[in-house]
């Protein structure tokens, strides 16, 4: 499938799809609650499916409908897997269900398509695994899936490196169920927001944990509590989308349901291009967004590492140089997301320079060109708002990887009047 984009005018009203963080997380603490968990407004996507099918195989019945999901827990003591879990290209139902599954005193496969297998490293977790006195090993001993993991976790310490944040809070999310307390030292502790989320889920449920920063943690274990209701908010990383289109293509729109009070990391990109010099103004549970004059600045993207892609396309339309650093991990994602995003844009005649840990983006005039997603959904994203903006059409490859976190992204761009053409 592709995109044909020409450039456009956008005006309106939209609304960003649900958060798939929040989403898998809730799907796995509803399958380790006793009792039903009703889940609204959640996320549908081959992610969510996924996660789906993975609580089902340790014995958690699900019911689908168009606007919840009523699932039925089995307790902090799942049963052994049905057969082997299909992460699909989700990093995070990798991690989380890896930590999961040392509670269970069985062997457990989780494997995972192409990029899991070769490009979303897991030794991290399966390190730290393995200091917990659980079976924990890449089945290629190359440190990516297919892994085989075989507990229990009774807890104990462990030490892991933390600039990625997922098997961080997958360890936090197990450990709260071990048997015994645990105690986790965590090094170059990066991706704090994703932290974040995960200790509110803690909270919500309230299960106990003390931490020092995000360096040290004790989970006290033995967690227990009856099933839920829970209603997701929007995704703050799918919102950047619509939000830089307007943007770079001097145009007005509202984006709606945002939670202000919501941890999700990708929030700070309203302070980004704040500080950037668009005119941003929030009201009620809405985001007025309207195209001011853009000034390239130097940041930090480590906090909200998902949005580097988009912010190299809205650095080709800000004055001066703009220049993203502390986010290597984007390397380790979907794609390489530096250099994927750095060699499509060259395509459209932009000037940016790629960097170990992010990019230099100096103002350009984008042509339109043929482009590749690299079968990643915030490339493919990235890359449309660019075209949106460029000069003559583009055509964007691979488009279907944007179902992953935003099947209606289309849809509701040319809905505010984007000139999208989908070709199947």
């Amino acid at each position: 499938m592709k995109f044909i984009v020409r450039p456009s005018i956008i005006s309106g009203n939209i609304t960003p799809p649900p958060s798939k963080s929040h989403t898998l997380r809730a799907l796995l603490f509803a399958l380790m609650g006793e009792g039903k968990t009703t889940i609204y407004n959640y996320l549908h996507s081959a992610d969510s499916a996924a996660m789906i099918q993975a609580i089902q195989h340790f014995g958690g019945k699900v019911q689908t409908f168009p606007h919840k999901l009523e699932i039925i827990g089995v307790g902090p003591r799942p049963p052994f897997a049905e057969d082997v879990i299909d992460a699909g290209n989700s990093g995070l139902v990798l991690r989380l269900i890896g930590a999961m599954a040392a509670l269970i005193p069985s062997y457990t496969v989780i494997t995972g398509d192409i990029s899991i297998r070769h490009n979303r490293p897991i030794q991290p977790l399966l390190s730290a695994l393995s200091q917990l006195d659980v079976f924990a090993t890449s089945s290629r001993l190359d440190g990516y899936a297919p892994i085989i993991i075989k507990g229990p976790l009774h807890g104990g310490r462990a030490q892991l490196e933390g600039n990625d944040s997922q098997p961080v809070s997958a360890l936090l999310i197990a450990s709260s169920f071990s048997t015994k307390s645990t105690e986790l030292f965590v090094h170059s502790p990066g991706e704090r927001p994703w932290i974040d989320l995960t200790l509110q889920w803690l909270n919500f449920l309230g299960i106990p944990y003390r931490r020092s920063n995000y360096e040290y943690y004790y989970i006290y274990g033995n967690s227990h509590y009856k099933g839920f209701q829970y209603t997701i908010p929007s995704d703050c990383s799918s919102m950047a989308f619509p939000l830089a289109a307007a943007l770079i293509t001097h145009s007005a729109i509202t984006i709606d349901n945002i939670d202000p009070t919501d941890v999700q990391g990708d929030k700070k990109i309203i302070h980004t291009l704040s500080h950037m010099g668009a005119t941003l103004f929030a009201k009620n549970s809405s985001l007025h967004v309207k195209r001011g004059g853009l000034y390239g600045k130097r940041f930090d993207v480590n906090d909200y590492v998902d949005a580097l892609p988009i912010l190299a396309v809205i650095g080709c339309f800000a004055e001066g140089k703009t220049e993203i650093y502390n986010g290597a991990i984007a390397r380790k994602k979907e794609s390489d997301r530096i250099h994927a995003i750095t060699n499509e844009l060259k395509k459209m005649e932009a000037a940016i320079e790629e960097r170990e840990d992010g990019l230099i983006v100096h103002h350009s005039k984008l042509k339109g060109a043929h482009l590749e997603s690299h079968y990643d959904h915030r490339i493919a994203m990235s890359l449309t708002v660019a075209a949106l903006g460029a000069e003559g059409q583009s055509s964007i490859n691979g488009v279907e990887c944007i179902q992953k976190t935003y099947p209606t992204f289309a849809m509701d761009m040319q809905r505010l009047g984007a000139k999208i053409e989908v070709i199947s």
